[in-house]
């Protein structure tokens, strides 16, 4: 690539969400020097409504490093979830089960907020409005990632890394070589109307109501904005659902008349999600390694795709720390080693809820059958212990 203006760096980082602000931070502390870039603005970045529900080893890597000031006076914690079905409702204090860890509830729009100001104040290059858009060199010995800010003009920049955490339709993704990798996918035959209601919070627990309609959930947010779930049908427009509609529909399936009425508000936002996931393996390719949705997207069932993005930033500080000040590359080596267990298991416990909470997506004659394991699994989850330590287990941990 022929450019006159060449940036010199150690790690190029692409993509301004919870990974890579959160690599970026780490590598600042560290004494290394990196640049992430992001195609959006940081208006966008920072209003951009996403995951609020953080594990325990996520809140440890942010308190560690200096990054959970914002959390530590502004979340809220839950360790506990019911279900509700057609036989009532029934809760699971999971805090007091399993390993006994909560959910820190911390808007992601307020997380990322933060870590853009820490990596700012840490002295960090962070170019909003600029694009990746070609990179050269990751089998050799530096990277050099051609970049275009929102006005057409062009910088190429050289690093020794490149960390792409730029999401599952991200440029890093369309860099790594088809054939260095496989693909896992799945598509899971369930759509939800994903809705942040200008509203406080309708239940004190997390709730997933069961329903043969299709499931509905409530979770909160903020002291006046909570988020709800309702499955749609498949090509479901959001615009269709009317404010009215939204509010009859999640009374409707959460059983109000039998549970108690919903505190409305206005819909804010309103978009339809797929159910989808996807795993790449491996993770690494030359000097290009993936983090978070741009290596392994999803469903957001369980709630870990910003809590496995985060444990993968870290993982690959470590790495990075090691090979740069130490001249070891074996944590780097071993980086797709290392996480992908984790996302593994995350997935399997995603593809289990899927199935706890959702009604048959089979051919019709395997409904009955479908329908009945549903039951079986929730009464388990309300009668067994050892099932409810499993779940408890597996729902916060990472």
């Amino acid at each position: 690539m022929d450019q006159t203006r060449v940036d010199e760096t150690t790690v190029l980082i692409v993509g301004a969400g919870p990974a890579g602000l959160v690599l970026g931070n780490l590598l600042l502390a560290a004494g290394i020097d990196c640049v992430v870039v992001e195609q959006r603005d940081r208006a966008y970045v920072e209003q951009r409504a996403r995951a609020g529900f953080l594990a325990a080893n996520t809140v440890r890597v942010l308190v560690e490093n200096g990054l959970a000031d914002g959390l530590v006076k502004n979340s809220q914690q839950h360790d506990t979830c019911a279900f509700r079905t057609e036989e009532g409702e029934f809760q699971l204090a999971y805090g007091e089960l399993g390993a006994g860890e909560v959910h820190t509830v911390y808007p992601q729009q307020a997380l990322v907020t933060d870590l853009v100001a820490e990596f700012l104040a840490r002295g960090g290059d962070l170019r909003f409005e600029t694009a990746a858009v070609g990179v050269d060199g990751l089998d050799g010995d530096r990277v050099e990632l051609l970049t275009r800010t929102a006005d057409g003009a062009t910088r190429l920049l050289r690093g020794q890394f490149l960390a792409g955490c730029d999401g599952r339709h991200g440029f890093a993704r369309t860099a790594f070589p088809a054939d260095a990798a496989r693909r896992h996918r799945r598509e899971h035959g369930v759509s939800w109307l994903a809705l942040l209601a200008g509203a406080p919070q309708s239940m004190a627990a997390i709730t997933y109501a069961v329903h043969e309609d299709g499931f509905a959930g409530h979770m909160a947010r903020s002291a006046d904005v909570t988020r709800y779930y309702l499955q749609v049908p498949a090509g479901t427009d959001p615009a269709d659902w009317s404010d009215r509609r939204v509010w009859d529909e999640l009374a409707h399936r959460m059983r109000a008349d039998r549970h108690g009425g919903l505190h409305q508000g206005p819909i804010l936002e309103r978009r339809v999600i797929t159910m989808a996931s996807d795993v790449q393996d491996p993770m690494q390719y030359g000097r290009l390694f993936l983090v978070g949705d741009a290596a392994s997207l999803i469903s957001p069932s369980a709630a870990k795709g910003a809590n496995l993005a985060v444990m993968a930033a870290e993982t690959l500080a470590h790495a990075l720390v090691a090979q740069l000040h130490r001249a070891d590359d074996t944590a780097l080596q071993r980086y797709s080693t290392d996480c992908l267990p984790r996302i593994w298991r995350a997935q399997e416990f995603s593809h289990w809820m899927i199935g706890l909470l959702h009604g048959p997506a089979g051919e019709a004659g395997d409904a009955p059958f479908l329908r009945s394991l549903q039951r079986a699994r929730l009464a388990n989850l309300r009668d067994s212990r050892r099932h409810q330590d499993q779940f408890a287990q597996e729902y916060v941990g990472i």
